[in-house]
């Protein structure tokens, strides 16, 4: 019997993956750019927080917006309308973005002449957790009605994470979600994991969302 080859595809992509996502996240950090990746499930909110924290910080910070979807483009059309620079990436069935669909994304914007770029992932909490995309902060949402089981269910997402939002706040009366319970899973699988709570609906939340988000910015000029 012939010996058989045994090739570890996705090793080998992740590993081709993360040697492109550092010089992309260095290339960033010469240019004092924040590169964030925003991760969620469909319906959780991340065009709206994209929005928010647009109003909150466009009189003080020049921002750029990365849109990710299986199809359409209404999203940027949205960030568009707020006069902001927006590429659309249509995956075409992928289920996550990687660091060279990232910087194909990046050649549409002028990363020296901006402070911020928000990718807004494709939604789901399992394939974008597994590829990075030279991001220097990972922020993911959980919204109200989606429950707080979620860090139980998928791990991954909860571990890679810098920040944890937990958006649609004003639904929590309408619901079993308990936010401390969800606190307690979040940090129990990332403890240095900074955790907002935040509605897009009623603001409240997002000042002090905004202003972190600004000092991370600034914290790239150092």
């Amino acid at each position: 019997m012939q010996d058989i080859r045994l090739i570890e595809i996705k090793e080998e992509i992740l590993s081709d993956n993360d040697k492109l996502a550092d010089e992309l996240r260095e290339r960033l950090r010469r240019e004092k750019c924040l590169l964030l990746n925003l991760m969620a499930s469909p319906g959780a909110g991340k065009t709206s927080l994209i929005l928010e924290t647009i109003e909150h910080l466009k009189a003080g910070l020049k921002l750029g917006v990365i849109e990710a979807d299986i199809d359409s483009v209404v999203d940027a059309e949205k960030i568009a309308e707020q006069g902001i620079p927006a590429v659309q990436l249509r995956t075409g069935g992928m289920c996550h973005l990687d660091a060279a669909m990232v910087e194909r994304a990046l050649e549409s914007l002028d990363t020296v002449a901006l402070d911020l770029v928000i990718i807004e992932n494709v939604g789901n909490l399992v394939c974008p957790a597994e590829f990075d995309t030279g991001a220097h902060t990972q922020v993911m949402i959980l919204s109200v009605p989606e429950g707080d089981d979620k860090p139980l269910k998928y791990p991954l997402m909860f571990r890679v994470c810098d920040v944890l939002i937990i958006n649609k706040i004003d639904y929590l009366g309408l619901s079993d979600f308990d936010c401390r319970t969800l606190r307690e899973r979040a940090v129990r699988l990332n403890p240095a994991m900074k955790i907002f709570e935040v509605s897009c609906r009623t603001g409240e939340g997002l000042g002090e969302w905004s202003a972190w988000l600004e000092d991370e910015c600034q914290g790239m000029r150092v």
